[in-house]
């Protein structure tokens, strides 16, 4: 069933060829475009960099992994060209390079990996699925992410004392049978946290820190729907040198593990009093 979470996601992955290699976003208006001075989310940026990879892909690889650099803020009204390098195809992995352009200037490095199906030996750690409540026990935020544009249904659950941060995730609508899509989606909704976990972390208010993503890994080890509830947990693992990282992990609803993920975020202490004149407000300076 066709819905408007089922057209922001057409239409956040309909990506456009220009010319070899290089796709546009057609549209940079999920989000909040209509607030002033609001950046475009990394998630965005990073999976739709993760989409024009796989574009160039020609044999049947799925993603394995990814590394994400995020540069510089995006910009809501300004197209996002997405050039893609391809740097190996192999019979067993394919490797490509994309950087996310906005008027030349580069505001994001992605490399990403795709693996041929092959059988190996499975292992993971102890899910965490059994120890929480469902999602249809869960609270849903007061701010929830459709009404910052974003296609993702969350509720958070109580976690077991000491445990990572833990909540489910979802897309409100049943997507087409592209694992490709999914993983793309996933990665979207995984940049949804780190900050804030990090940030948590942190014996300082909010109004005397400055938070933004820096850099993203994710390792896809199975294929999941983000259609379908997935347990998401995050954790801070380390902050210093104004900066952190946070860990986490995504799980299914019957208990595999389908991704784990780090990303270190900037956590640079600030004088609110100058809070109003930076110009970062997210990705590098």
């Amino acid at each position: 069933m066709r819905n408007e979470a089922y057209e922001r996601v057409v239409g956040l992955f309909g990506l456009e060829p220009i010319d070899h290699d290089t796709y546009r976003a057609p549209t940079t208006s999920i989000g909040p475009g209509r607030f002033a001075g609001a950046r475009l989310f990394g998630g965005q940026i990073a999976s739709q960099a993760l989409r024009a990879a796989a574009n160039s892909v020609e044999v049947d690889h799925a993603v394995n992994s990814l590394h994400a650099y995020f540069l510089r803020p995006g910009r809501y009204g300004v197209p996002v060209d997405y050039v893609v390098d391809r740097i190996r195809d192999g019979s067993s992995f394919t490797t490509r390079r994309v950087v996310a352009l906005q008027e030349g200037t580069a505001i994001l490095n992605l490399d990403a990996s795709f693996h041929r199906e092959e059988p190996g030996a499975e292992h993971q750690p102890p899910s965490p699925v059994g120890l929480v409540d469902p999602p249809e026990l869960g609270e849903p935020p007061e701010n929830p992410p459709w009404m910052r544009g974003r296609p993702i249904e969350t509720r958070w659950v109580e976690s077991p004392e000491g445990a990572p941060r833990t909540v489910w995730v979802r897309v409100p609508t049943r997507l087409p049978d592209d694992p490709t899509m999914h993983a793309c989606l996933i990665t979207f909704l995984s940049d949804m946290g780190p900050a804030g976990v990090v940030g948590g972390s942190i014996d300082a208010p909010r109004e005397r820190r400055m938070m933004a993503s820096l850099d993203h890994c994710m390792w896809f080890h199975h294929p999941a729907r983000a259609d379908e509830w997935l347990l998401y947990q995050l954790e801070a693992v380390a902050t210093a040198r104004a900066r952190g990282v946070a860990r986490g992990s995504i799980w299914t609803r019957d208990g595999r593990l389908v991704v784990s993920l780090v990303q270190e975020v900037l956590a640079r202490p600030v004088d609110p009093a100058r809070r109003p004149g930076l110009r970062l407000n997210g990705g590098r300076e």
